[in-house]
């Protein structure tokens, strides 16, 4: 029985910086998002591909290595994206909101496809659960949502292979009633998590009164997670001495309604530069 489709693990990369002498290091997660812009008369739709992360994933950087799986069974290929022109223009786009850790690249998906590399992406109009499909389906505190992933960068040196964890949904309703832009999960989060997908759980049962919610769809996206201070104290002098930061197992996510508002902002920005290299490809399914 699976609980997390096998499509939306081929929806998430690791993201990555190259030192000059050409070693990789992971810093982040990368989700892979479709805008849809057009739904034919016969039904086949047509998106716009985007990388969505973290905003302080990709600031200080000049460039990003994305890592996809070749088909066959092959070794996984590592991919230089540009964040910058050369005339100094960013090629990623943040959302309007510094206040919201979110950011988004178009990515060139007929190249992905000339080299074989297989991908899938989260479909804007089937997959995500915005606030409000979220409040109507009545998800709560205490709802089990998937973090997807590659904490503390861990990937392995010869496939693409994502790490799954659960958690559950620790706060929520400000956020279904847009009094917040984020919302807490309880679920160990570390660095390298930044940027990845938060699957809720679907379940077939529900207590009495309420619904159960069935879809496995993409409610948000990893920002950061809550620290809490212990101070070690001198038993001599009774001052501080060493101040201890630790994971409190609460992690922010934003809600996938901002990553909505990330990729038709960065949309309409390319289309003002008016390079067509800025457009992501078009894919259709």
């Amino acid at each position: 029985m699976a609980l997390i489709p096998k499509s939306y693990f081929n929806c998430v990369v690791t993201l990555g910086t190259r030192s000059p002498n050409g070693d990789v290091s992971w810093i982040g997660t990368g989700t892979l998002v479709g805008r849809l812009f057009q739904t034919q008369a016969d039904g086949q739709k047509r998106y716009h591909i985007y990388i969505i992360t973290n905003r302080h994933v990709l600031a200080q950087q000049v460039d990003l290595v994305v890592r996809f799986n070749p088909s066959g069974g092959k070794t996984s290929q590592n991919y230089d994206i540009p964040l910058y022109r050369k005339n100094g223009t960013a090629l990623w786009r943040g959302h309007s909101n510094p206040e919201i850790d979110l950011a988004a690249i178009g990515l060139d998906a007929d190249f992905l496809e000339e080299h074989v590399s297989p991908y899938d992406f989260f479909q804007s109009d089937v997959h995500f659960m915005p606030t409000q499909e979220m409040a109507s389906a009545g998800v709560s505190e205490g709802d089990f949502v998937y973090v997807l992933g590659f904490p503390m960068g861990i990937a392995s040196k010869l496939r693409h292979y994502v790490i799954a964890r659960s958690g559950c949904i620790a706060r929520i309703q400000p956020a279904l009633s847009q009094d917040d832009n984020d919302f807490l999960i309880d679920a160990m989060i570390f660095p390298g998590n930044s940027g990845g997908p938060v699957v809720y759980k679907p379940e077939i049962i529900s207590i009495e009164g309420t619904q159960s919610v069935t879809k496995p769809g993409l409610i948000g996206i990893v920002a950061s997670y809550l620290t809490y201070s212990d101070t070690a104290i001198s038993q001599q002098t009774g001052q501080a001495r060493i101040v201890f930061e630790e994971n409190s197992g609460l992690a922010v996510i934003h809600p996938v309604d901002f990553v909505l508002e990330t990729i038709e902002d960065t949309f309409q920005y390319s289309l003002i530069k008016e390079n067509r290299n800025t457009h992501p490809t078009v894919v259709e399914i």
